[in-house]
């Protein structure tokens, strides 16, 4: 196997093993075992149960906005480009592979390289959005949280998320944005302030191309919401396996906020945010000395077995000089771009 990716896939291994251990090792307490005697081997079930079907609609999100731009894919395509963005994702700085992970399994099917980058872009701003529309309803309905938060705050919070995706399509019409980007990135180099305008005018074709077919964008929209919600509920469905009492909106509200926080985590895959954020924000819900291993059995489902998957659609597709082949691709994409 190529010593790149061995060496990536070790640290990687190293760094998630030692997260896990610290937060096993700190949250642990002599109730743990009390708690892992009573804990029911079939929530493991349920949790993967949540996990697959969150997954399908993942894939059938991807298969609607393929439909968007008149592309097709099998059934085989959709499960490499779903499984191989968590593979490269966690083994590339900021999780920037994921992206190219997708675009190289649609390219192989056959999709132009201009058409999978819009729906790439577009499957994570879905996701964003849906996320940043929910913090409203989180904010009012989680008093735990914004206890120490004034009432005429919280209103003009709710009101910027609900507003913001609108704010955005609108400064799309204009040139603001393009003098925005001009100005923050005068000091900068070329390159980057050249990859900055790429970035943008990515995302305005995208927003372009994807309001041509307003049905079809709110139906991959729904699936997008659902297919994160599933992909969440793995963790109240480990809680049931402690037969403790939680409120399940308020755990689904919270992953909804580490989630959203987790987007923009500039470690591979959120390793080691994700896993202080859970501590913070269900430390108050779990009995003392379960929470690290809840938050591990959570990154392990949702995170980690989907990239062990990944790994093996992806390393069978295009061996395991993969790391460089996407370094490669993201150049050649970026090229192209610019012609």
């Amino acid at each position: 196997m190529n010593k790149k990716l061995l060496f990536r896939l070790g640290l990687l291994f190293g760094f998630v093993l030692l997260i896990s251990a610290a937060v096993i090792y700190f949250t642990f307490d002599i109730r743990t075992l009390e708690y892992l005697t009573m804990f029911e081997p079939r929530c493991i079930l349920l949790a993967l149960s949540c996990l697959a079907i969150g997954l399908i609609f993942d894939g059938l999100r991807l298969i609607t906005l393929a439909s968007v731009t008149d592309e097709k894919l099998t059934f085989h395509q959709i499960v490499n480009v779903v499984l191989s963005n968590y593979f490269l994702a966690l083994v590339t700085p900021g999780a920037s592979g994921g992206a190219i992970a997708q675009v190289m399994f649609m390219r192989k099917a056959g999709v132009p390289v201009a058409k999978s980058t819009v729906v790439v872009l577009v499957r994570t701003v879905m996701s964003i959005i849906f996320l940043i529309l929910l913090v409203p309803v989180v904010l009012h309905s989680d008093a735990d949280i914004v206890k120490w938060m004034p009432a005429s705050v919280l209103t003009i919070l709710s009101v910027l998320f609900i507003s913001l995706p609108i704010i955005v399509i609108s400064l799309l019409q204009t040139r603001y944005p393009e003098k925005a980007i001009m100005w923050f990135t005068r000091k900068l180099s070329f390159t980057t302030q050249r990859n900055c305008f790429i970035w943008y005018n990515e995302f305005k074709n995208a927003v372009v191309v994807m309001g041509k077919h307003p049905k079809m964008v709110f139906r991959a929209f729904i699936e997008s919401g659902v297919s994160l919600l599933f992909i969440y509920a793995t963790v109240p469905a480990y809680f049931t396996g402690l037969n403790i009492d939680f409120d399940l909106g308020q755990v689904m509200g919270r992953m909804v906020l580490l989630n959203l926080i987790l987007y923009f985590s500039p470690t591979p895959g959120g390793s080691g945010v994700a896993e202080a954020g859970f501590l913070v924000l269900f430390s108050n819900i779990l009995p003392n000395g379960v929470e690290g291993i809840m938050a591990v059995l959570w990154r392990f489902t949702a995170e980690y077995l989907p990239f062990m998957l990944g790994a093996v659609v992806t390393i069978r597709a295009f061996g395991s000089d993969v790391l460089n082949m996407a370094s490669i691709k993201s150049k050649t994409t970026e090229g192209k771009k610019n012609e």
